[in-house]
């Protein structure tokens, strides 16, 4: 019995040991699956690549950094002058209509994932009007919307010209049409930004214009006093209270940071009209802006072109001597951040040209762009500027009078407005105006 009880125990011990080698065996297999497994991510990382070094979050395991491209356009001063108006009527059906004036320069708008657009005249319904008081119908929005645009930036000097009922109705408006709005608010305590998810990273636009006057006691705009009920409700500053208007600034900045604000874009309504280089002022807010923490900033209001260009961000806030412009940087700084800067983006399109003012400048303007890669880690890590030069073209046709904007590209022969109307060689010349002007060092998109 013993024998037996002995064989019995022996045979439970190898069964023991046999059991112990298989499941040593399934543990070195299901290692050798996951080495498999681990070094074929490896090597597919690194086929992406190009065969450039793999990530060292990749190569531990981690999940890599998101990183997402976005391209963001902005374009100057869309303005509906009386002559506009009346071409863009439509006596049969008593409609007006403006999507002919953008239907050369869509294609560019909607290839952004995000288009802003100056919205430099109101919607405060009839009787429509142009200047000096803009009163445009809601037609306007309409083709807008359109036009591939995702926002309409209301801070401008013409925001008040009917009021605060013209105020109120122009970002109602926008809004019903589908566009976001900034510059200005219904309720005095609603926040001074907008935020858009582009995606899947929230866009914050912040939006002044300056104020005229002494820019002591009460606000005017325009040259008008306002009363405090319309400028509790706009966003607006003063260069003779500067220190003080750029806390204002700031704070809306910051409060589209604390709202989630990934990437930060800063308009400003600005500089003096038909000058084509930016003033000491402009460029002293404009270092301001980047020194806060803006990620890249447009700009109108002179009705005319102006350089772009890169600005370098000093975070410790430190400001250049009074009266001297900072030096603009090429150059990538330490840090790897540039902030591009469009300081006037010119007329995108209005009335204003060589026939009713003798100004040729005032028919350019540009769908200003820059391209950026966003980094979950590190933010935007890299910002670059571009830009398409525009014309409006302004021609009879059909007993009416048509205006068109002309995306000044290679395509200027084909153009079936310019065919139209026998304006080539103006638009050629708007072309080479426009990107000296520009300074750009580089082809336009």
């Amino acid at each position: 019995m013993w024998k037996l009880s002995s064989n019995v125990q022996l045979v439970g011990v190898m069964e023991k040991k046999e059991r112990s080698s298989e499941t040593t065996i399934s543990v070195i297999l299901m290692l050798a699956l996951v080495l498999v497994v681990l070094g074929l991510a490896i090597l597919l990382a690194w086929a992406k690549t190009g065969g450039k070094s793999v990530p060292a979050s990749i190569s531990a395991g981690k999940e890599p950094t998101k990183e997402t491209e976005l391209s963001i356009v902005c374009v100057g001063d869309i303005m509906s002058h009386e002559p506009q108006i009346r071409a863009q009527y439509d006596s049969r059906d008593d409609t007006y209509d403006y999507n002919n004036n953008f239907q050369y320069v869509k294609p560019y708008i909607e290839d952004a994932d995000l288009a802003l657009c100056n919205v430099e005249t109101t919607f405060a319904g009839k009787p429509y009007t142009g200047f000096p008081t803009f009163s445009s119908p809601d037609a306007l929005a309409d083709a807008l919307k359109t036009a591939g645009f995702d926002v309409g930036i209301t801070a401008n000097n013409h925001m008040a010209d009917k009021g605060l009922e013209g105020i109120l109705k122009t970002q109602k408006v926008l809004k019903k049409k589908g566009l976001a709005v900034t510059g200005s608010v219904l309720e005095e305590e609603d926040p001074r930004f907008v935020i858009q998810d582009v995606k899947g990273v929230k866009v914050g636009i912040v939006a002044f214009t300056y104020e005229t006057g002494s820019g002591q006691g009460a606000v005017s705009i325009n040259g008008s006093v306002i009363s405090d009920e319309i400028s509790s409700r706009i966003n607006s500053f003063h260069f003779n209270t500067m220190q003080e208007d750029k806390e204002k600034i700031k704070a809306a900045m910051d409060g589209a940071r604390a709202a989630g604000a990934e990437v930060l874009i800063v308009y400003y309504h600005w500089g003096e009209e038909y000058q084509m280089a930016a003033n000491k002022h402009q460029k002293e807010l404009a270092q301001a802006t980047a020194d806060m923490g803006a990620d890249m900033i447009f700009a109108s209001h002179p009705h005319v072109l102006q350089e772009a260009e890169y600005l370098t961000p000093n975070p410790s806030g430190e400001t250049v001597s009074k009266g001297e412009a900072p030096k603009k940087s090429a150059e990538k700084p330490a840090s790897g951040k540039r902030v591009p800067i469009f300081y006037s983006m010119g007329n995108f399109i209005s009335n204003q040209r060589t026939e009713t003012l003798g100004k040729p400048a005032t028919e350019q303007g540009i769908i200003a762009r820059v391209d950026l890669t966003y980094s979950e880690d590190d933010g935007v890590k890299e910002a670059t500027l571009s830009g398409m030069p525009t014309w409006v073209d302004r021609y009879y046709s059909g007993g009416k009078t048509v205006y068109e904007i002309v995306p000044l590209d290679d395509q200027l022969k084909e153009n079936q407005a310019l065919a139209a109307s026998g304006h080539l060689s103006r638009a050629r010349q708007a072309r080479e105006d426009a990107n000296e002007t520009l300074g750009f060092d580089h082809e336009v998109y």
